[in-house]
Parts: structure tokens; sequence; C-alpha cells
């Protein structure tokens, strides 16, 4: 078997994802062991570095309980300085990366045994691309082929492209957040396995979520230019605000494809995929620091099983673990 662990982009709800972790790694003593390739996505990316790394999910969880609240640190200007720069600065967030991984590379992980696969956008591919177009486009970073480049990339800097979020951190050496491409990065994991040669037959593959918001857009026939789509008051339900303001194209970006690495990999693995991501009680915003006890909370109550197919997860883990 070739076995992938998925973690998906959420920012602060990395917490929820490390505490589920724990609670499987728990139930199912050694899982993460066997993992051959961790895929990540943003704050799931910044994970399975963790992990392939060879941290615990309890290790992985303290970055955001010891340090959210100096990552997330915002201006004293505040929203006013938002419009025109980054909410946060991201050397805080990398020189807690750079005490944890130090000048390791992706090769080194390999050399281990553990495959990475690593999501992010890259917003020029340079006057010297082999397409001979100069354009944006997505960019998954992997170790997966001693050949390629990205086997000598530092995970420092791997984990700073992909936790760039729009808006939130600074543009990282050309590269922004993989959200806005994959924030589940399951089906990604699955091609570049494919990739190198795998068999589809082998693959068993297990994706975890940052947690579902629960966010609506009750209009049916909305003519809204681009101020009303990036700034608007999201409802969680009928009559009842979640919070004005809201950036919800970012939103729409960042959380909008996760359900569809989703069918893809259920359509293609079947019962060798599972998927498990808890409905979040109310919306939850991926730098809501003060949520961080609520999130661990909402992680240890949470059912570990998939809603859509009843099947438990540590029953899944015990099968093909």
């Amino acid at each position: 078997m070739y076995r992938i662990l998925s973690l998906d982009g959420g920012g602060i709800r990395g917490v929820l994802t490390a505490t589920l972790l724990d609670r499987l790694e728990a139930a199912v003593p050694g899982f993460l062991d066997k993992v051959n390739m961790f895929a990540g996505t943003s704050t799931g990316g910044l994970l399975a570095l963790g992990l392939a790394r060879g941290l615990t999910p309890r290790e992985c969880r303290a970055l955001y309980e010891n340090y959210g609240s100096e990552i997330f640190l915002r201006s004293r200007f505040g929203a006013l300085v938002d419009v025109f720069r980054a909410k946060y600065r991201n050397d805080r967030l990398a020189a807690r990366l750079r005490e944890q991984f130090g000048d390791l590379t992706l090769g080194d992980l390999a050399v281990k045994g553990k495959h990475v696969l690593i999501s992010s956008f890259d917003l020029d591919n340079g006057p010297d691309n082999r397409q001979g177009v100069r354009m944006w486009k997505p960019k998954f970073f992997h170790n997966l082929d001693p050949s390629d480049s990205d086997y000598t990339e530092r995970m420092v800097d791997v984990a700073l492209r992909t936790s760039a979020a729009p808006a939130y951190f600074p543009v990282y050496d050309g590269h922004i957040d993989g959200g806005v491409a994959a924030n589940n990065p399951s089906t990604c994991a699955l091609a570049q396995a494919l990739a190198a040669g795998k068999d589809l037959n082998e693959i068993v593959l297990i994706s975890v979520g940052t947690g579902l918001n629960p966010r609506i857009v009750e209009a049916q026939n909305a003519q809204w230019g681009w101020l009303r789509w990036a700034r608007f008051p999201v409802r969680r339900v009928v009559g009842e605000l979640s919070r004005s303001g809201h950036d919800l194209i970012i939103d729409l970006l960042i959380e909008g494809t996760v359900d569809v690495a989703h069918y893809q990999c259920r359509q293609l693995l079947k019962t060798r995929f599972h998927r498990l991501n808890p409905t979040l009680p109310e919306p939850i915003d991926l730098d809501r620091v003060d949520q961080i006890n609520h999130l661990r909370e909402l992680a240890e109550a949470a059912s570990l099983s998939d809603v859509k197919t009843g099947a438990p997860t540590i029953d899944f883990l015990k099968n093909y673990f």
C-alpha cells in the first residue's frame, strides 16, 4: 500500500486538524509512521511538513497555541492599513518555522522515507520558462523525484509560500497561498503519486479538513460589482449576520473548492478514500486566534466519521494503516 495523508488549508483552524490527528493517533497508535506521503495546503502544508519532519500532532499544534497571537498580530492602525498592505507580517511566522525546520530541505525528508506534496501558486513563471509564455500557475512542491529542483528547496521557504494567503500575508518569493488553486490537495497528491509510478489500486488516501464553515449568500439574482464581492456581510443563517464587511471573494477562493477534490478522490479510490471534516457550528475565519481553545474543544467533541458515508475514520485507519 502507498498511504497518503492530505490536509486542507484554513489558517488558525489548523488547531482543529492537529487535534483530530492527535485523537486518531491515540486511537490507532503508529498510523502516522505508516504514511508515505504528507500532502498539505497553507496551514495544512505547515502541518504536513511538520509531521514529515517527525513532529507529533500535539507538537505541531503548539505552533498555533504558543505563537498564534504573535503570528496574527495586526498593525496598530488596523483596517486603515489593510486597504494598502497585508494584514499581517510574515517575519514572525518565518522565525518560528526556522526554529522547527532549520535549513532542512524537501530532499532531506525523502532520504528519511517521507514524501511530501505542498501546494502553492506561482504569480510569474519567469521569462525563461519552458512554455515560452509568462503566466501565473499552480505550483506543487514535492520530493518524489531527486532530479527535480524541488528536491533542494528549503522547508521553511516552501512553508512560507504555501501559507501566503492573499490580503492576510505578504507574497513570498513570488508565490501565494496554495488555497487559491487547491485548498484540499487530495487529488493533487493522488496525481503526483500516479506520476511517480504508484499503482492506483495500491493507493490509500485519508483527507482531513479544518472544519466546514457554514456560510451562505442569500442573493439569487444579484448584479454585484467588485466592491460588493470583495466586502460583503456573509450570512450564516437567514436573518443572522456572522460579521459585517467580510472578505467574501477570498472565502470563495479558499473554501469553495474543497469538496471538488473530495468528489474526485471518492470516484477514483472508492473505499480506499476517506474524508474527515466536521461541520463547524458557526463560521470561524482563518485568523481568529481568539477561537483556538474553542477549535480544540470542537475537535475533541467531533465524531470521527464521514458524515456522507457513515464510515468510521478509526475503522478506515485500522483497515488500511
